[in-house]
C-alpha cells in the first residue's frame, strides 16, 4: 500500500471536530525542526490508533503549491496516538502558542489525511499480535477477570491486577492475563530509585502534569507471585511472566522476594519464561537473579548517552555503567537481554546517540531492542533535558536499517519474547503478512 503523494494536514477546531487542509501537505518533526516526508514512509493508521487534539499548537504544513513551510490557521495542530507493535518515524509538527498547556504522556506522531483515510510515519516493527486491539474481546476479559478474582481471593496482587489495571486502567498485559494468554504482568516494588521526568506512576505535586495511574501501594509477597503465576506459566500459550510494570516502581528493589518467588515457582514448573523490566540499577541483584533462574531482562532507556539519560532518569544512588553492567552480567549467564528504547525522532537517530548505541550493543551483547514510542511533550522533554540542538540526523528508519545491518542477529520489536521464541519457534501467535 503506497501513497502516490503526501496527505494532507489535519487541523481541529477546539470542540472535538477534526478537517483537513487540502492546502498543505503534512511536515514530521524531528528534535526541535520540521521535515518533508517520503511518501514511502506513510502508512494507514494502524486499528487501535487514534487521534489527539494539541491544544494551543498550530500545524505546520507544506505549502501545496509554492513547496514552502506554513503554519495551518484554522484550528489546533492534530497528533496521532500509533498503537503497539508500530514504531513512529517522526512526531507531529507545530508551532506551540505561548499559554499552551503540557501535553499528557502519550506518543505524538505526526498524521496526515488522503482519500477517506489517516495516514502516519510509522513502520511496524513487530510480528507479534500480543496487544492488537482486534485480539482483545471484553466479555472474555469480564469473565476472567470475575473467575481470577474469585479463585484468588486473598491475592492482593491479583486484586490490583484485576481492578486497577485491567478493569480501570484497560492495560494490555493485565487484560491479556484475564484472557489467560501470552505475557502476565507482576507488579513487585512500590518504590522506585529513578525520578523519570516522564513517570507515568507518579509525578510530583508542583508538576502540571498527572500521573495515568495510580502507582502499586503495597509490597507484595513471594506468596502472591507464586500463587498466580505458576498457573498461566502451566496453562497459557507461549507463557511469560514480568517482574516491572507500569504501575509501579523499580522491581530490583525487591530482588529478595523476586529471588525466592523464582525459586518457588521453578519447584513447580520448568515452562515459559520468568522476565524482569528494570532500570538495571543492581548490577549485583541482576547476577543473583540471573542464577536463581531468571530468563530475561529488559533495560529502559530514553537514551545511552548518559548526558542524555541522567538529566531525564534523575537516578538515586546508581550510575548509567550500572546499566551496562546489569545487561552484561545476563548476558555473561547466557540469558535474553533487551533494551525498552524509547524512541524520539531528532534524538534517538542522531549521528552521536547512533555512535554510542553501536558501540553500547557490543559492549553487553545485547540481544534485543524494542524500538517504542516515546510518550511525552516534545517541546517539554527537551526543555527538562537542557537539549538546545540535537545535532546531525539520519532519520529513524535509517538508523534501524544500518543497526540491522550491522548486527543481523539483534532483534528488533515491541515486546518480551517468551522462551520458545528466543529459542526460535515462531508458530502461533504471530499476524500473517
Amino acid at each position: 500500500m503506497s501513497l502516490q503523494s503526501s496527505p494532507y494536514i489535519l487541523y481541529s477546531d477546539g470542540n472535538g471536530q477534526i478537517f483537513e487542509d487540502t492546502s498543505l501537505y503534512v511536515a514530521g518533526r524531528a528534535g526541535w525542526d520540521a521535515y518533508p516526508i517520503d511518501v514511502e514512509d506513510w502508512i494507514e493508521l494502524p486499528n487501535g490508533g487514534s487521534l489527539y487534539e494539541l491544544p494551543e499548537r498550530r500545524g505546520i504544513g507544506i505549502d501545496v503549491e509554492t513547496g514552502e513551510m506554513r503554519i495551518c490557521e484554522k484550528g489546533w495542530a492534530v497528533a496521532a496516538f500509533i498503537p503497539p507493535a508500530h514504531t513512529g518515524l517522526y512526531i507531529a509538527a507545530y508551532e506551540t502558542l505561548p499559554n499552551a498547556p503540557t501535553l499528557p504522556l502519550f506518543c505524538y506522531t505526526a498524521v496526515g489525511w488522503q482519500d477517506g483515510k489517516n495516514y502516519v510515519p510509522a513502520v511496524r516493527i513487530e510480528k507479534d499480535i500480543r496487544q492488537d486491539c482486534e485480539g482483545y474481546d471484553q466479555e472474555t476479559i469480564e469473565t476472567g477477570t470475575s473467575k481470577l478474582l474469585e479463585t484468588y481471593s486473598q491475592n492482593r496482587l491479583v486484586k490490583h491486577l484485576m481492578e486497577n489495571c485491567c478493569m480501570t486502567y484497560h492495560c494490555p498485559a493485565a487484560r491479556n492475563f484475564a484472557m489467560d494468554r501470552w505475557e502476565c504482568p507482576i507488579p513487585i516494588s512500590p518504590a522506585c530509585n529513578a525520578n523519570c521526568i516522564g513517570c507515568i506512576s507518579f509525578q510530583p505535586i508542583e508538576e502540571e502534569i498527572f500521573s495515568n495511574q495510580e502507582r502499586l501501594s503495597f509490597k507484595p509477597t513471594a506468596a502472591e507471585v507464586v500463587e498466580y503465576t505458576v498457573p498461566h506459566l502451566m496453562t497459557a500459550p507461549f507463557p511469560i511472566v514480568s517482574f516491572g510494570q507500569g504501575c509501579e516502581g523499580e522491581p530490583l528493589l525487591m530482588w529478595e522476594t523476586i529471588k525466592e518467588a523464582i525459586i518457588e515457582i521453578r519447584k513447580h514448573t520448568n515452562k515459559g519464561s520468568i522476565n524482569i523490566n528494570s532500570n538495571g540499577s543492581d548490577p549485583k541483584a541482576v547476577k543473583i537473579l540471573a542464577a536463581a533462574g531468571l530468563d530475561s531482562l529488559r533495560v529502559s532507556t530514553n537514551s545511552v548517552r548518559p548526558e542524555i539519560y541522567n538529566p531525564y532518569y534523575r537516578p538515586n544512588n546508581y550510575t548509567f555503567n550500572d546499566i551496562v553492567e546489569s545487561l552484561k552480567e545476563m548476558s555473561a549467564a547466557g540469558k535474553w537481554t533487551s533494551i525498552n528504547y524509547f524512541v524520539f525522532p531528532g534524538m534517538t537517530d542522531s549521528v552521536a546517540e547512533y555512535e554510542a548505541l553501536r558501540k553500547f550493543i557490543r559492549d553487553t551483547d545485547l540481544k534485543m531492542i524494542q524500538w517504542r514510542n516515546f510518550n511525552i511533550d516534545p517541546d517539554w522533554y527537551l526543555g527538562k533535558i537542557g537539549v538546545t540542538e540535537v545535532g546531525e540526523i539520519m532519520g529513524v528508519k535509517q538508523m534501524m536499517e544500518l543497526i540491522k545491518e550491522e548486527f543481523p542477529l539483534l532483534q528488533f520489536g515491541y515486546y518480551n519474547p517468551p522462551i520458545e521464541r528466543i529459542k526460535g519457534d515462531f508458530t502461533q501467535n504471530f499476524a500473517h503478512h
